[in-house]
């Protein structure tokens, strides 16, 4: 009963644990009003005012507020957005490049914006709607997403959760085991005991008999 008791604790411990990073993920979502809150700079093309591996927050605001700005004065927002079908070879990944002009179109009634990276030549090869816009970028932490980029990159991202769950199995199998060491222990000790009060039992009998 008690190793059943175990093996449904470390289940639900997994649970938590891989389920806890989603949920943590939602609630960014929610409070920053972004489909992407958190995203990790791939590429060098926003230094030296952005470099690849910062990781930056990202918050979801009315694309009338998307700050404008201009290819000299780099004052535009820097924003999140979906390039995909865009242009031949657009990432999958979301871009994060600056605003350098926007304008509303009165017939569809949305906002288009020409973006660029800060350190590109040129603006990128085609015109985003506001539908594509995932937020604007309100902070970020130098460098800490290189630890995901080396994970991906280099394919030990998988490892290392195949590698955290086999750590917690291992673990799971080795306390039953104890368990089931200790149970056999208590059994052994507990006949040995009715061994040891039979002997002491036939003792005191030889000594009555002898003693008649």
């Amino acid at each position: 009963m008690k190793e059943k008791r175990k093996i449904i604790i470390y289940v639900i411990t997994l649970f938590i644990i891989f389920s806890s990073a989603f949920l943590v993920y939602f609630i960014l979502q929610l409070v920053f009003n972004s489909q992407y809150p958190i995203v990790i700079v791939t590429s060098d093309s926003m230094t030296p005012n952005i470099n690849r591996g910062d990781l930056l927050f990202v918050r979801g605001i009315n694309p009338e507020d998307i700050k404008n700005g201009t290819i000299e004065d780099q004052e535009g927002d820097v924003v999140v957005f979906d390039a995909r079908g865009l242009w031949g070879g657009a990432p999958e990944e979301p871009i994060v490049h600056r605003i350098v002009q926007k304008w509303y179109n009165e017939t569809t009634q949305k906002w288009y914006f020409f973006t660029k990276g800060d350190a590109n030549f040129h603006i990128d090869m085609a015109i985003i709607s506001e539908d594509r816009i995932y937020g604007v970028v309100i902070g970020g932490i130098p460098y800490v997403g290189f630890i995901k980029i080396i994970l991906i990159d280099t394919g030990l991202y998988i490892f290392l959760i195949i590698f955290l769950t086999a750590l917690l199995v291992i673990d799971m199998i080795r306390d039953i085991l104890r368990g089931d060491d200790k149970k056999e222990n208590e059994v052994n000790n507990s006949n040995h005991d009715v061994i040891n009060k039979d002997k002491n039992l036939i003792k005191s009998e030889k000594k009555e008999t002898i003693d008649e």
